[in-house]
């Protein structure tokens, strides 16, 4: 069998190459992640669910990614595996259902080994939950590996599986690959089958894909993931780059008005010089004019109203109130702000959504695509975005860190996280872009020619598996 580290350096497309030319066997890949997974896992507590026997004993389905170990986030359901939400609340909760997301990811060929973990109810930008703990940033432990996609993003940057299932609400994708280092594409809403068992304002924002060293990982599953009933132009599998010039829109003021630092906006430099070297024109504009503060109040009584349905229906079922110590504090106090505004604030919420929308789309409308930084902030310490601190201390933390990625996902348009930089204290800095809804192939495109532009398929983390076990 191949060497585990050499196995580990490879994207999930050509682990497959392997599988299917009989050089390395489906159980052989298989057998090289349990061993991954044993030396990192427990340092970085990436995957808090694994379940390796249940993977022996399903075999492979004969698709793209056939034998490729995977992990899926634990707020989405999977057969047979705990889905809790990242929730204390959930937390002895296995789910038997399938979706049409988990059913089109087994007939990719994946195999899940388990749940990556979440922040609770993937809320927040760090994914440091009172059921799973803490888990690390493979760059730097002391540092968040973010959220709320947190796990996948740290077992991929660790090189403990090649992809991970990641889902966007306001960043969750977006935000932990840029953290890690790598690759988040956010699919348009409505894209992706559905991997969820039911509907809320806050779901419409959700868009589920995945975190990936490569361009091309990204493509292959969005095209076998995409629903070709949903009335956007099918993308199929984007193979090549750019091959003409964009119109690419930038700025730098985040939602709420501030700057990035100093660090991050180097970086965003670094991009617009290449991506003017690429031949593209790139404009300075002005950003969408929109009240960040009162779009964020907006985002987060969606997020209560879904906590808040959840905690109804287990109160429903179970016959008793649901317990002060079976919820984070920040996950109570996004109930209690919802129960407080009540149906009226959830229609002011509706048309403050409404109007950025319509911003938004009114500034970008004359660009192919739209540059700015990913986060405003360079990585943050673990606790900084602890679920223990008070709800205000929360949002504005988070207001400040994640001005950039949000608006997205109320529009519903495609963005990506691009890994084009690394910080001089060694930390990735992403650099985003957004296009129109139902624009996919033109981003991925456009990542496949930065891809090739700056390289970055062998930058590894200090705290994975080639750095660490490549001898």
């Amino acid at each position: 069998m191949a060497k585990l580290a050499a196995l580990a350096r490879l994207d999930g497309v050509a682990q497959a190459e392997l599988v299917a030319k009989g050089e390395v066997s489906a159980e052989e890949l298989l057998d090289a992640c349990v061993e991954r997974m044993a030396a990192l896992n427990p340092l970085l507590n990436a995957a808090p669910v694994l379940d390796f026997e249940r993977a022996r004993t399903r075999p492979a389905a004969p698709g793209p990614f056939s034998g490729v170990p995977f992990l899926i986030k634990d707020v989405t359901p999977y057969p047979g595996l705990r889905w809790s939400l990242g929730s204390r609340l959930f937390a002895g909760n296995i789910t038997d259902q399938a979706t049409p997301y988990s059913e089109r990811l087994d007939e990719a060929g994946l195999v899940t080994v388990g749940k990556s973990a979440t922040s609770e109810f993937g809320m927040l930008g760090s994914t440091e939950t009172l059921l799973d703990g803490i888990t690390h940033n493979p760059w730097e432990l002391s540092t968040s590996a973010a959220g709320s996609s947190g796990g996948a993003a740290a077992a991929v940057a660790a090189g403990l599986v090649p992809l991970a299932h990641a889902s966007d609400g306001g960043g969750s994708v977006r935000i932990p690959a840029s953290v890690c280092g790598l690759f988040g594409f956010k699919p348009s809403r409505g894209r992706c089958v559905s991997a969820s068992l039911g509907e809320s304002d806050f779901g419409a924002l959700v868009s589920e894909h995945c975190v990936s060293r490569s361009v091309r990982d990204s493509a292959l599953l969005l095209s076998l993931t995409e629903d070709r009933d949903a009335g956007l132009p099918p993308v199929g599998y984007v193979r090549e780059p750019l091959s003409r010039r964009l119109r690419i829109g930038t700025w730098t003021r985040t939602m709420t008005g501030e700057e990035p630092e100093p660090a991050v906006r180097r970086a965003y430099d670094e991009a617009v010089a290449l991506c003017l070297a690429l031949g593209h024109d790139v404009e300075p504009i002005s950003p969408p004019v929109v009240d960040g503060a009162t779009l964020g109040e907006a985002f987060f009584l969606f997020g209560g109203a879904a906590v808040a349905g959840a905690v109804q229906m287990v109160e429903h079922l179970r016959g008793r109130p649901v317990a002060p110590n079976e919820l984070e504090p920040f996950s109570q106090a996004l109930t209690e702000v919802f129960r407080r505004g009540g149906s009226d604030a959830l229609t002011e919420a509706r048309r403050v959504f409404a109007d950025s929308v319509e911003r938004y789309l009114s500034a970008v409308r004359e660009y192919d695509a739209v540059l700015t930084p990913t986060l405003a902030v360079v990585p943050w310490r673990i606790g900084h975005l602890s679920p223990v601190l008070p709800r205000e201390a929360l949002m504005r933390r988070m207001a400040t860190a994640v001005g950039y990625t949000p608006i997205q996902n109320i529009v519903g348009c495609p963005a990506m996280s691009v890994p084009l930089h690394v910080s001089d204290d060694g930390l990735p800095i992403g650099t985003h872009f957004a296009a129109a809804p139902g624009a996919e192939a033109l981003l991925l495109e456009l990542a496949y020619q930065l891809e090739a532009a700056r390289p970055w398929h062998d930058r590894w983390a200090p705290y994975s598996y080639p750095r660490l076990f490549d001898a």
